[in-house]
């Protein structure tokens, strides 16, 4: 799914970096925290020194060490105080099924008391961290925000992972209490195909998870009326794991197409089958490859190919927009 997976590190080290990747798809690791310095530094033998005079280490650098050990635990502590910093938490607003299976959930968090993360949340496909107090053992979860900048409140769009923080986020109640991390990303640069005549064909393609960022998108706004061409290619299993189908006649109606494409249909399904990359290669259908932007959030096979296909009929790479 294009939604960050539940991944991450402990608390410690997940407040402080920025994953290189979202959904969208499994973030790196982030850098060790000051605490993990500590332990390397101080388990790791010294290299014995060159001959040379012009040799990096001197005398008085090696004088040094012992200073820079002893501030090593202080720089751990401004670490976890820096940590408990980033974390707030907040109460669940509402919680229940997404899809029809019950393999996903609608979350909403209550930011009444958290307006400087609210306020913080300013472009469409940002994301945070989750974690749920009390699952230590568990790692943070990266989730898209999907709801649109500017509300009192997050929405999520969680897929139920055994074992994994996911999990315990389905398994909530209302008034329970999450903490989420620090709003990152830069979101989807949307101003690359701003204004509408910069990219009269915008085309939007999300599978599983990765529509949380997209509708995001969608409901924020990008003109979608002032443009000639709009459509959505949404790829899931099958209805039953498609959500916000109760969202798409208000999409329709501020502008944009909606194409849904199952891989795993029944048999009375007469609508698009198989991959979304496969639907899109078959319709294409793209007026002015200078006039044509994409904004892509999922699985990254269908990532690979639909921006390749895109570039190779002549879309500038700048105006193909990600969220990592």
């Amino acid at each position: 799914t294009l939604i960050p997976r539940a991944t991450g590190s402990s608390p410690l080290l997940i407040a402080t970096r920025s994953p290189r990747s979202p959904a969208f798809s499994a973030p790196s690791e982030p850098r060790p925290s000051a605490m993990a310095t500590a332990a390397t530094i101080s388990a790791t033998p010294l290299a014995p020194l060159p001959s040379s005079r012009h040799a990096f280490a001197s005398p008085k650098m090696l004088r040094s060490l012992p200073f820079l050990r002893r501030r090593l635990p202080s720089l751990a502590a401004a670490a976890v105080k820096q940590d408990a910093a980033v974390w707030n938490a907040a109460p669940v607003a509402s919680i229940g099924a997404a899809s029809a299976d019950g393999s996903l959930f609608h979350l909403r968090v209550d930011l009444s008391d958290a307006a400087d993360l609210a306020s913080s949340f300013t472009a469409p496909g940002q994301y945070l961290l989750v974690r749920v107090p009390g699952e230590d053992g568990l790692k943070p979860a990266f989730m898209a925000i999907a709801s649109p900048p500017g509300g009192g409140a997050f929405e999520f769009l969680v897929k139920a992972v055994p074992g994994a923080t996911a999990e315990k986020l389905c398994g909530l109640r209302d008034g329970d209490v999450v903490e989420l991390g620090a709003v990152m990303g830069k979101g989807f640069p949307i101003e690359r195909v701003t204004p509408a005549d910069a990219a009269e064909t915008l085309l939007l393609f999300a599978t599983g998870t990765g529509i949380s960022p997209i509708r995001s998108l969608i409901e924020f706004g990008f003109a979608a009326k002032q443009r000639a061409d709009v459509r959505l290619y949404y790829g899931a299993r099958n209805l039953e794991t498609m959500a916000y189908q109760e969202r798409f006649a208000e999409w329709e109606s501020s502008g944009l197409k909606i194409v849904p494409v199952l891989s795993r249909p029944d048999d009375g399904w007469k609508g698009e089958r198989g991959y979304v990359q496969r639907a899109f290669l078959e319709a294409k259908n793209i007026a002015n490859p200078t006039s044509t932007g994409a904004v892509l959030c999922g699985q990254s096979q269908m990532i690979e190919e639909v921006t390749s296909a895109l570039t190779a009929d002549g879309v500038s790479q700048d105006k193909i927009l990600k969220n990592f």
